[in-house]
């Protein structure tokens, strides 16, 4: 399983809705956890990605839920947001943005 190609988490949090939705997961952990330690509750917070095949293609529709409870002094608030990004699927199920074979574009002048 070690050589098996794996889905770079670090790329694909910066692909996901053009990197919107890396900022909104590190502003809901930022807050979540200023409002347990302020307020010594317990905090949530939480990812759900679903993937659906985008018609007979290589790639598939990856919508990205974001839902967090942030503990406050009379209760919790909490938010919910969700969104897609259209994914290609590469080899052994990797990830991408982009296709694993596309080609480089020419833009030398002259030519």
């Amino acid at each position: 399983m070690a050589d098996q190609p794996t889905t770079d988490i670090n790329a694909l949090l910066d692909d996901l809705d053009a990197g919107v939705f890396r900022e909104k997961l590190g502003r809901a952990l930022t807050d979540v956890a200023a409002g347990v330690v302020q307020h010594g509750k317990a905090g949530d917070v939480t990812i759900k990605l679903s993937l659906k095949r985008i018609a007979d293609s290589r790639q598939v529709n990856c919508d990205h839920k974001l839902t967090y409870t942030q503990p406050t002094a009379k209760g919790k608030k909490s938010e919910e947001n969700t969104t897609s990004t259209p994914l290609y699927v590469g080899r052994g199920g990797t990830l991408s943005l982009f296709p694993e074979e596309q080609g480089k574009f020419d833009f030398a002048q002259g030519a």
